[in-house]
């Protein structure tokens, strides 16, 4: 295990709210010992001290209910250094020290070139690690180029490419859903299963990050990355392990399936829209275009919607609907599976089935299935929903993505190859939008997003599973 982390970017807010709190709650479980040293660096003039005291009023707030000791542990023993981050020399004196070293990356993307660059150029001690958040570069051609610059320094396993959704126990229930169950293995695939809707909805403004986030949007911010994995997860062939080896080359095989829209698909398949001003609960939330630190004319979108098809035995028929959005109505944060519906009803009953639905609730983390059975009044049909709530984990997902990065288990990292497939499968959407050939579309802040489009009109219509409003769509199979 290595008992050293340096974070570039260690002033940050990924650092404030997710870094130091998940180092709390390991040291917290035991997993973290004496020996362990955290060092920051920055472009912020200051010293450990000052580091030390921001770093325990960080903690204080985002840390949760901890031990004192695991705080002053963390905070109590960082070393900070001030430091230009694409320069060997100051990098040199940052990751100085005995044994091998952890370097975090919490940086804007743009930078990984210039500082991967740099870390080779001061090298790195043998057995040291690299950990990059999301988007793994900025387009197909810059990820390829990172992760030439990352083979080049550093061994593919010890390469993390980081995505701490694959670190939250409901997403990797999924997978323990799927793979320890045998009730549901047999009804896995297109015969069974009409859609699949994976939604990330959230009520969250910009929230202070224009700087980082007007730069991406919602394309590339979530679906690029966040979505595709979870995509992953619910199409991947069971593999014969859960080791790196075997689960990552099944995650891979899920992009390398994906049919690669055409510009007439994205035109009818995609969606992308930014929020005006509105109200959401009991605050007024300004139009994006006049948040603070914007630039309109990127014209970048706070709303995008995906639809995609496999070309695999499994999945050939089964639509897959990614979507992300901000500044809505409400929270919602789930992978809904969407059985088709029954051919046939061979009593008098009346009311219509509900589609069975099996749904993963992501944030806050749970598990329903909706059926539908006999009511209380004489032949009438009824909703019916099991429902099961998760125990928390006793580490979050920042908590458990570290303990991988320092224990060196990649399985749930991103291989340089995937994260080129991802690109792949987007580069053709992101293409047209950047031409235009889809319109930026408006939609209120509070509402449930852009209207939904005409039916018939050439163009799709949004699934039943996005809007509660929305009627169903009764998908039978083929005969």
């Amino acid at each position: 295990m290595i008992n050293r982390l340096a974070i570039f970017g260690a002033t940050g807010d990924l650092s404030a709210r997710y870094l130091l709190p998940a180092l709390v709650a390991l040291r917290a479980e035991g997993h973290l010992g004496d020996r362990f040293q955290l060092t920051g660096t920055s472009r912020e003039d200051w010293d450990s001290e000052r580091y030390r005291a921001w770093a325990t009023e960080q903690i204080d707030r985002h840390g949760g209910h901890h031990p004192a000791d695991a705080k002053a542990a963390i905070a109590g023993t960082a070393r900070y250094q001030r430091a230009d981050v694409t320069n060997p020399a100051d990098l040199a004196s940052v990751i100085a020290g005995e044994g091998p070293v952890a370097v975090y990356l919490a940086l804007p993307p743009a930078l990984f070139p210039g500082v991967v660059t740099a870390l080779h150029q001061a090298g790195l001690p043998a057995g040291s690690r690299i950990v990059l958040e999301k988007p793994f570069g900025e387009d197909l051609a810059g990820a390829q180029q990172l992760n030439q610059l990352l083979a080049d320094l550093l061994p593919e396993q010890a390469v993390f490419r980081v995505d701490h959704f694959l670190a939250m126990t409901t997403v990797q229930n999924v997978l323990g859903s799927r793979l320890a169950n045998r009730v549901l293995e047999p009804i896995w695939n297109s015969t069974h299963i009409a859609e699949v809707d994976i939604v990330w909805d959230e009520t969250l403004a910009l929230e202070g990050r224009a700087g980082y986030y007007d730069t991406v949007g919602a394309l590339k911010d979530m679906v690029q990355n966040h979505l595709l994995q979870l995509l992953c997860l619910v199409a991947m062939e069971p593999p014969l392990t859960l080791g790196e080896r075997d689960l990552r080359d099944r995650k891979v095989d899920v992009l390398r399936s994906v049919r690669l829209l055409t510009e007439d698909d994205v035109v009818r398949r995609t969606r992308r829209a930014r929020y005006l001003a509105g109200r959401i609960a009991d605050h007024d939330v300004p139009a994006y275009a006049d948040e603070e630190g914007v630039n309109p004319q990127r014209r970048i979108e706070t709303y995008a919607e995906v639809e995609l098809e496999l070309d695999s035995w499994r999945w050939a028929g089964t639509t897959f609907r990614l979507r992300s959005g901000k500044a809505l109505r409400a929270d919602r944060k789930e992978v809904a599976v969407r059985f088709r519906s029954v051919p046939h009803l061979p009593f008098g009953h009346s009311g219509e089935p509900r589609p069975n639905v099996l749904r993963f609730g992501l944030e806050p983390e749970g598990l329903t299935l909706d059926l539908t059975g006999i009511g209380a009044h004489t032949n009438t049909l009824a909703p019916l929903s099991l429902t099961a709530q998760m125990e928390p984990s006793h580490l979050p997902a920042y908590g458990r993505l570290l303990l991988d990065v320092l224990t060196g288990n990649p399985a749930m990292s991103i291989r340089g190859d995937e994260a080129e497939e991802a690109w792949r499968v987007l580069t053709p959407v992101l293409s047209a939008w950047e031409r235009d050939l889809v319109p930026l579309e408006e939609y209120p802040a509070g509402s449930d997003g852009p209207p939904p489009r005409p039916y018939g009109s050439g163009q799709q219509r949004r699934g039943d599973l996005l809007h509660a409003e929305t009627a169903p769509r009764v998908v039978r199979p083929e005969l």
